[in-house]
């Protein structure tokens, strides 16, 4: 059994990075597959938080069962977001500054905390 929802999981998994995926490379037909159109901003920001709210509960639970060393790595996998969204500002018209400010300097401390939890 616990093979199977494993198995489930790993695919629901990969599934979601093609979702993703499927956001920045084709996002019109991405949000009519989501459910709305692309001239919806509520919809996009409501994503986005619905986005940020998981991005900040997953390590929680991951340090929970797992402990530091586990969340640690789970930080640093999760410096892929702001990473992501300081591309996102700059290419669509944010400064550098803000960009590197907000969303660079959250992702070096994800990456600098992960790594010394990870590695310890």
């Amino acid at each position: 059994m616990s093979t199977a929802a494993l198995v489930v999981a790993i695919a629901g998994c990969v599934f979601i990075l093609f979702i993703g995926a499927r956001f920045l490379l084709a996002p019109r037909v991405a949000l009519a597959g989501f459910g709305v159109t692309a001239d919806r901003t509520r919809a996009l920001t409501s994503i986005k938080g619905v986005r940020d709210i998981t991005s900040g509960i997953v390590p929680l639970v991951v340090l929970g069962a797992a402990g530091p060393h586990v969340f640690g790595w789970a930080l640093v996998a999760a410096a892929i977001t702001p990473i992501g969204d300081a591309i996102i500002v700059v290419t669509n018209g944010g400064g550098l500054r803000h960009a590197l400010s907000v969303h660079g300097a959250t992702a070096v401390v994800l990456i600098l905390a992960g790594f010394v939890l990870a590695l310890v």
